[in-house]
């Protein structure tokens, strides 16, 4: 690992663990744009579904209660994701890095553009099985092919009427028990190499410390703030990324 290599490692890793800590997701969405820089999609995943998992176990630790008081909410989502995680463990192998690198770009930039016009869209107060469901089995794919597992369901738990400590108590434990998952099917498949290992040992504890300065500025925003901090993380990760794979 040359200088440049730990650079872009620590500065994901720092990344990733901060809007893991503050929102409870995302970590894969901050950290594959920088790590794919260095590194293969396939080794890039095996890394940050194993840091994403681990510093978000902090996150579900503040947000046991909330749990506790209705886990049906949270099992609606997971048990269909479950079922979705093997069929993008297979997609994982043929993705190109460029493409993934501009998919993530993507998300950024709708994530950023979602809150900004969240007030406008509808408001669903009445139970969603189906569809909660359906997004749950879609995230379980997209965890497995890119540890994008809190994605969707974070979008369409925006649009319901919970509380930010609610709304973290379904995407924390959910992003959790996905991405450990797919850990576990990869480590079946043979990716965690020795190499991959190394740089894991690297990585962890630079995302644990940052995922503590997460949960720490969480506790101290107001929900408006929380939201428009969010805003400008999506947007100018999203905007940066596009612009190094665009030009």
């Amino acid at each position: 690992m040359d200088l440049h290599f730990v650079l872009l490692l620590g500065l994901g890793a720092m990344a990733g663990g901060f809007i893991n800590g503050l929102a409870g997701f995302g970590t894969a969405l901050l950290t594959l744009g920088i790590w794919l820089q260095i590194m293969p999609p396939q080794q890039a995943v095996a890394i940050i579904v194993i840091v994403a998992a681990i510093s978000g176990i902090q996150g579900v630790w503040i947000v046991r209660e909330d749990l506790k008081a209705n886990p049906k909410r949270l099992m609606i989502f997971l048990l269909p994701a479950i079922l979705g995680v093997p069929l993008g463990i297979e997609l994982l192998s043929s993705i190109d890095a460029g493409v993934l690198k501009i998919g993530v770009a993507a998300f950024l930039l709708l994530y950023g553009s979602f809150f900004i016009v969240r007030r406008n869209l509808p408001s669903f107060e009445r139970p969603t099985p189906v569809i909660d469901a359906a997004i749950g089995f879609l995230s379980g794919v997209l965890g497995g092919a890119a540890s994008l597992s809190g994605a969707l369901p974070t979008m369409w738990c925006a649009m319901r009427p919970w509380t930010k400590q609610e709304t973290r108590a379904v995407l924390q434990p959910f992003n959790v028990v996905i991405l450990l998952l797919t850990a576990v099917f990869l480590a079946w498949r043979g990716a965690y190499t020795r190499e991959t290992l190394l740089i894991l040992t690297v990585a962890l504890p630079i995302t644990m410390v940052a995922a503590q300065i997460g949960i720490f500025v969480f506790h101290r925003l107001t929900d408006v703030q929380f939201r428009r901090l969010l805003i400008a993380l999506m947007f100018l990760s999203g905007i940066l990324l596009s612009l190094r794979e665009l030009l």
